[in-house]
């Protein structure tokens, strides 16, 4: 079955595709639209509806209603929705697979495999609210110096209620039911704003929680440009919670957004820390998985390799030698490396590329460029003054700088305004944690390239890399708020006392 055919015709009108609200299928009354190119082709390959603030404010008030009755929807009724919704997520990840091809030109195999996690995400996030949320806390008063056991104090998780989930390019399904899923079990409703390339996507995942007969309003996916509908959706008031992944839009949105949770994850500078005593050969492999992985467009992407210059030179040959067998081409044909998702992110790049040769960075490769496809490129020897050294490139290419200390390489890592993950390469534990403790970063990788899975690990930046921390038990958590009911009893009661 081919994408916006078979079970989801439905979602397509000519050669748009709808919006999702209130349970149904929906064009735009302005008869907008947003074009979608294809990175590989640089041609338009979808459509999608251009939703209005006037079509924003219908859907919030649908929102706020349904997770009304949604929040006395019973615990285990829904866990078995979203069981359902993963089932048949995972039973048509082909179509899905296909769209991710097409929209950001990520490697087949791979795109099966984001779709199949997605799924799996859904899954281990309903099992994980029945636990969570159906325990609460019991509190005594007599506990607290000068109390009596006179007050009896019950906690419970409540849901926050209408949640805004904002997902980014690089995993447009993924990321989105990794907010959707836990929003979902804590009794909130959903608005989704995909990114544009992605949202076709974003639009056959939501389908198949539509398939699974989640209530009318519950779910609902507004796709437009984020001129028109970004900051009226972030600063909404009908919003309760804001869970966004991407890049520096994210740090605007939170000086915007009013007094509400937010769960923020905004790209990163991941260090690779490499030792004396380091496996070269292991360091290589997880530096070749780390920066080149769907073409180093990974928030958790090493971006900058920090290796002692005792073992430089060896490192940086084994590391050439693996991309030399890198395959660069098409997603369809499941090359290592494909086109970057846009003309504007290929052109940033390459001004990073040109800013480290004009400043004298040694390149292993040749750099080569056609249209939005970029050969993978190492840069040995840089410094600094580089810009690749501080910026993220989201793209194939990936800077070496050398350390004559431990201690160089934990400044270098620390002094840049992010802190996601980063890695360090060691057989002497004392070392690792050492180092792991000093580096300024959310999660710190040993003997292996950062990751943001498995996916109930807990996921979060400090500095610029964000706020709030993921996981699937910390987002139910953080879609969640305390409630306590507290019982005064007229004279002291213990317990069989």
């Amino acid at each position: 079955m081919a994408a916006g055919t078979g079970l989801f015709a439905e979602i397509l009108d000519g050669d748009v595709y709808k919006y999702y609200a209130d349970g149904e299928w929906k064009k735009c009354s302005s008869g907008k639209t947003v074009g979608i190119v294809n990175p590989t082709t640089r041609k338009t390959q979808y459509k999608v509806q251009a939703c209005s603030q006037e079509e924003v404010n219908k859907v919030m008030d649908l929102a706020k209603s349904a997770q009304k009755s949604w929040a006395k929807t019973p615990l285990w009724k829904r866990a078995e929705l979203l069981h359902k919704a993963a089932a048949i997520l995972k039973e048509h990840k082909a179509p899905i697979a296909e769209c991710l091809v097409k929209e950001i030109a990520k490697p087949a195999k791979d795109a099966v495999t984001e779709v199949v996690r997605s799924g799996d995400l859904v899954s281990y996030c309903a099992e994980e609210g029945v636990r969570i949320l159906g325990e609460g806390k019991f509190l005594v008063s007599d506990s607290f110096p000068g109390n009596e056991r006179t007050k009896y104090c019950l906690t419970s998780k409540i849901p926050l209620g209408v949640i805004l989930a904002i997902p980014p390019f690089n995993y447009p399904v993924n990321l989105a039911v990794s907010k959707i899923a836990p929003a979902l079990i804590a009794g909130n409703s959903i608005v989704l704003k995909p990114p544009t390339q992605g949202a076709v996507s974003a639009l056959h995942m939501v389908h198949c929680f539509h398939l699974a007969g989640f209530p009318k309003g519950l779910i609902n996916c507004v796709t437009g440009k984020g001129s028109e509908i970004g900051d009226f959706l972030t600063m909404h008031p009908g919003v309760n919670c804001i869970s966004f992944t991407g890049g520096d839009t994210g740090i605007s949105i939170s000086k915007k957004a009013g007094m509400i949770p937010l769960q923020m994850e905004l790209g990163g500078k991941d260090a690779c820390i490499v030792l004396e005593d380091a496996d070269l050969d292991l360091v290589a492999v997880n530096i070749i998985k780390g920066g080149f992985s769907y073409s180093g467009q990974r928030c958790t992407a090493v971006k900058v390799v920090l290796v002692m210059e005792s073992v430089a030179d060896a490192l940086v040959e084994k590391v050439k030698a693996k991309v030399a067998k890198l395959t660069v081409g098409p997603p369809e044909d499941n090359c290592d490396i494909t086109p970057v998702v846009s003309e504007s992110s290929s052109n940033y790049i390459e001004g990073l590329v040109l800013d480290a040769k004009e400043k004298g960075a040694t390149f292993c490769q040749e750099y080569k460029r056609e249209g939005n496809l970029i050969w993978p490129l190492l840069l040995d020897n840089v410094r600094p003054d580089m810009r690749i050294a501080w910026e993220e490139p989201f793209g194939p290419v990936l800077p070496v700088i050398r350390i004559s200390s431990v201690e160089e390489g934990i400044h270098h890592c620390n002094a840049s305004n992010f802190g996601l993950q980063g890695c360090v390469f060691t057989k002497d534990v004392n070392k690792a944690i050492m180092i792991s403790d000093a580096m300024e970063t959310g999660t710190v990788q040993i003997n292996s390239a950062p990751a943001r899975g498995p996916d109930h690990f807990p996921f979060q930046g400090i500095k610029d890399s964000g706020i709030g921390s993921q996981g699937i038990t910390n987002s139910i958590n953080m879609m969640t708020k305390v409630k306590t009911t507290v019982i005064n009893l007229p004279s002291p009661s213990y317990t069989m006392g």
